[in-house]
């Protein structure tokens, strides 16, 4: 299943949400002008590598990415989700609010990978916070999601809470199937990278405080 669009209007613009998502496709314009040999030592400089864990790189690892595939899929659920949660957020708070998710995925894929020399990047540890907090705040939003049916494609409307829970679902069952994978020398999803980025922001938006203007909307869950 691959979310189009969402059915909750956003009341704001999403400066924030635009501004990573250039952020983002800038730093990944960067990583591919660079030949291979410094490609390399950039993401073993900038990437998160658990075995001998730079605390700066907990940041910097969440604006890079491995491919085009794994830049557009991120900056797309970032657009689905993040307007709306920035809207109810405020542009400060979102932008504390995705760090913190990030950094959050970002410990959790220590503790279960702490002897891997392998850099891990991507924004889809503080995207799957983002994701989180779209759970709590608007579970009945609906999801215009594109389906295959045999041979064909067709569209359907997926409330929010059922399309992100089935994804937390698959993001934990397959983390718990690379549980006694050597991953010293092999890479792969960072798939608790994921759960801990997703419960993470699960948790800070009941934290943090929403505009308070916003907080009557009766299209909104408390």
């Amino acid at each position: 299943m691959i979310p189009l669009r969402d059915s909750q209007p956003s009341y704001t613009t999403p400066v924030v949400t635009l501004s990573l998502i250039v952020v983002n496709v800038l730093a990944f314009l960067y990583e591919i002008s660079l030949d291979p040999f410094s490609l390399n030592h950039f993401i073993a400089t900038y990437g998160v590598i658990p075995d001998r864990l730079d605390p700066f790189t907990l940041l910097t690892s969440m604006f890079l990415h491995g491919g085009w595939m794994h830049l557009i899929g991120n900056m797309w659920f970032l657009w689905i989700y993040g307007d709306n949660v920035e809207d109810i957020l405020g542009r400060g708070k979102f932008l504390l609010f995705y760090l913190l998710s990030g950094i959050a995925a970002g410990l959790v894929h220590v503790a279960f990978n702490p002897y891997s020399r392998v850099p891990t990047i991507g924004a889809s540890g503080a995207i799957a916070g983002v994701m989180g907090a779209y759970m709590v705040k608007f579970p009945r939003s609906r999801i215009i999601t594109l389906v295959p049916i045999f041979v064909f494609l067709t569209t359907v409307e997926v409330p929010a809470s059922i399309i992100l829970l089935y994804w937390f679902v698959i993001q934990f069952f397959s983390g718990l199937g690379t549980i006694g994978e050597s991953h010293l020398s092999q890479g792969g999803v960072a798939w608790f990278a994921h759960v801990g980025g997703f419960v993470a922001g699960a948790i800070l938006i009941k934290l943090f405080r929403t505009r308070e203007r916003w907080r009557r909307r009766p299209d909104l869950h408390w």
